[in-house]
This record gives structure tokens, sequence and C-alpha cells, in this order.
């Protein structure tokens, strides 16, 4: 859990911003056109925009926030979104703008786009599940911003949101910007020590991955890249079987898939 350091007395609101963004990427393999638009169905059933609201929300308790306004869309063909305000502390009803939901979430129906607001915060979400006719692999891409603004970080969600997909490849970014003063007017950039994102990630959950760090300290900058380390080829098979395969096919698919993986993660096509 992150801590303000030695419970800093401050002068004013705490105007710092921290932002936390990643992407998460799920790699699949579907032979056929058919078996590649069941996937792609698959996905946008499972992660669908309630889902992707109940992520949300659950993200704005683990970091004590208040929900102002949430906004989703599931799209066609595929993909949503979601958007959700928040507030560090709850606001009285009188003064939330009346044309936000605040907080009532019956409302939402469908949608793969959802937004939540928190007081001068927020927390988006969107999912990018896709294929090439000519490739067997297919790949579902979701992108997470989770920015607040004051004492609240989101540093201590990072298990439940890798948790909450099914994560080959992630890379993340936190960054901490603007400042706020203490009791002498002095600057602080930043409010809690972080030398890398890894250390807000449980150690089991690391000996899954391989990961690297590129970090700016002096401009408050870290990112992280990670990608899984072992491949079992049942997980990865979209109504498939692997005793149907034959072993010398196995290799081929999983060669293809790990070459895939290096690609998202290099962020380069190598192959």
């Amino acid at each position: 859990m992150i801590r303000l350091e030695n419970k800093l007395k401050l002068y004013g609101f705490n105007n710092l911003t921290k932002t936390l963004s990643f992407n998460i990427y799920d790699v699949c393999y579907a032979k056929s056109e058919r078996e590649q638009r069941d996937y792609i169905s698959y996905i946008n059933e499972q992660y669908n925009s309630e889902r992707l609201t109940k992520i949300l929300c659950d993200v704005t308790e683990m970091i004590g926030a208040h929900i102002l306004n949430i906004s989703k869309q599931d799209y066609e063909p595929q993909g949503a979104s979601v958007n959700v305000l928040v507030t560090e502390r709850a606001l009285p009803a009188q003064l939330i703008d009346e044309s936000c939901n605040a907080n009532e979430l019956d409302y939402l129906q469908g949608g793969n786009f959802v937004s939540a607001h928190l007081d001068k915060s927020h927390l988006t979400v969107h999912t990018y599940p896709e294929y090439h006719p000519d490739n067997a692999i297919a790949t579902f891409r979701v992108d997470i911003d989770v920015s607040t603004c004051g004492k609240i970080s989101p540093l201590n969600t990072l298990d439940y949101l890798i948790g909450s997909f099914d994560s080959d490849i992630i890379t993340m970014d936190y960054r901490v910007r603007g400042f706020t003063r203490d009791l002498d007017g002095k600057k602080l950039f930043i409010d809690h020590d972080i030398t890398s994102i890894q250390d807000y990630i449980d150690d089991m959950t690391l000996k899954k991955y391989d990961a690297i760090d590129v970090n700016v300290y002096q401009s408050n900058i870290f990112h992280t890249k990670m990608l899984i380390k072992e491949i079992d080829l049942q997980n990865y098979l979209f109504n498939m079987d692997v005793y149907e395969i034959k072993p010398k096919t196995r290799l081929e698919i999983e060669d293809n898939l790990r070459r895939e993986m290096i690609e998202i993660f290099s962020g380069v096509n190598i192959y």
C-alpha cells in the first residue's frame, strides 16, 4: 500500500496528479475464419461494458474514491469503452451536477466503453479485439487509465487489474505530475517513495512474467513491460483440444504464439 512519506503536512489541497496507464494483451490461436469471428464474439461477451463497469467500480472503491459519473458503450462489430469520473471525498448531493448519474448504476445497459469520474480524477477502459484473416493468431487488447488527484493513488490496484484479464503482455506507465506545497511553502513533486512499478505487484504475479523497467526518476516517470514466461498451449486454443493436434503442429503453434508475443512486447516487427 502507498503511504504518504512521513505523513506529509501540506499547505492546502494536494495538487499532485498520479496517472497509471495499462496496455494488457491476450493472445489466442484461432485457425479458421469462423473460429476468429467466434473469438471476437466471445471477447465482446466476456468483456462487455457491464463487466468493465464493475471492474472500474471495484478499482474506485479500492483507491478510496467516490463515483460522480459513469458513461459506457458497446461497439459494433467489436470493442467496448467505459469512463468514470471520481472524487477523493464524497460530495453532498446538492453539489453534484444534476446531469451526472452520481453513483446510480442501474441505468447501465450494455456497451463496451466505460468511463467514471472521480472528483478531479477519472478512470477509463477501452477494449480492442482483433485478428487478421491471413494469420491464425487473434489478439485482445485492453487500455486502462487511472488518473487520480490528491492523496489517493492507483498503484494499489495493480494486482487486481492484472488478474481481471487474461494477461500475456502488459505495458504500464506511471507518472506523478504537478506539485503541492508543505507548510513552509516548499514545493513537493512527489509524496511517496517509488523505485519501480514492480514494487507494487505481488511476488507471485511477478514470478509468472519476465519484466523490464525503463524509468526516468528525475521526472517521476516509471515504465514497466511484462511478458508471460510459460505457454500452456491448451489455454491459447479456441474451441479446440490440444490432443486433437499433432505434436509437430503443436510446436509450430507455440512458436507462432511466442513470436506474436515477443513482437508486441518489443513494439517492433521482428520476424
